[in-house]
C-alpha cells in the first residue's frame, strides 16, 4: 500500500474534472478535524484504505484528488464534511454612527467571546463555527438581542471559498473537539497553553 504525499488536483480545476470524468471514482470522506491533519489513515466509500502522509502546511481542500490512474481508470477524492457555520451580517451597521458601530461590535464580542467560540471576521461578516447545538448559539444570540446584525447557518463547504488557510484552520481545527491531536498552531483562549 503506498503512501499518499501530495495532493494530485481538484475536481473544481477544469483540468481534472475532466481528466477524471470517465473514471471510476473512490470517495473518501473526512471529517473536519481530520481535514485539518497532513497524516491520517482513510477508508474509500468502496473499502480501500488510504494512508496519507502529506507535507506540512499542505492545506487539504473539499474535491482534492490523492489517487489517479489513468490506466486504470481509477481516482479517488477526498470529500470534506465540515460542520455548519454561523453566519453573522454586520453590514446594515455601514450606515450607522462611529459610537454605535463600536457599541454593537463590542456587544457581539462580548457575547461571542464569552461562550468561548472562534470566530474569523471577514468584510462585514463574521463567522463561528457549530460548537454546540443551534438552538444554543441562536438563544446566545437572541438573548443579547443585539440592533442591526442579522446571522443564520450555512454549510461549512459553501464558507470554504471566502476565507484564507488560516481562517479556515480557526473555524474547523479544532471546534468543538480535542485539539491536542492536531498538527498546528492555533489555541482557543480556553485551551491550556
Amino acid at each position: 500500500m503506498d503512501v499518499i504525499t501530495e495532493v494530485i488536483g481538484n475536481i473544481h480545476q477544469p483540468q481534472w474534472s475532466e481528466r477524471i470524468d470517465n473514471c471510476h471514482v473512490e470517495t473518501v470522506f473526512l471529517d473536519q478535524w481530520t481535514a485539518q491533519k497532513s497524516r491520517f489513515l482513510a477508508k474509500g466509500d468502496h473499502g480501500t484504505e488510504y494512508p496519507v502522509a502529506l507535507r506540512r502546511g499542505t492545506r487539504i481542500m473539499d474535491g482534492d484528488i490523492i489517487s489517479f490512474d489513468p490506466d486504470k481508470g481509477e481516482a479517488a477524492v477526498l470529500r470534506l464534511d465540515l460542520n455548519n457555520v454561523l453566519v453573522i451580517d454586520l453590514s446594515k451597521l455601514s450606515s450607522l454612527s462611529a459610537e454605535e458601530i463600536i457599541r454593537i461590535s463590542v456587544e457581539l464580542g462580548h457575547a461571542i467571546g464569552n461562550q468561548h467560540w472562534p470566530a474569523v471576521v471577514k468584510g462585514t461578516k463574521v463567522f463561528v463555527p457549530l460548537t454546540v447545538d443551534k438552538k444554543v448559539m441562536l438563544a446566545v444570540l437572541e438573548t443579547h438581542n443585539i440592533d442591526d446584525i442579522t446571522f443564520d447557518f450555512q454549510e461549512g463547504k459553501d464558507i470554504i471559498p471566502f476565507l484564507a488557510p488560516s481562517e479556515l484552520r480557526r473555524l474547523f481545527g479544532g471546534a468543538g473537539h480535542d485539539n491536542t491531536d492536531l498538527e498546528h498552531e492555533h489555541h482557543h483562549h480556553h485551551h491550556h497553553h
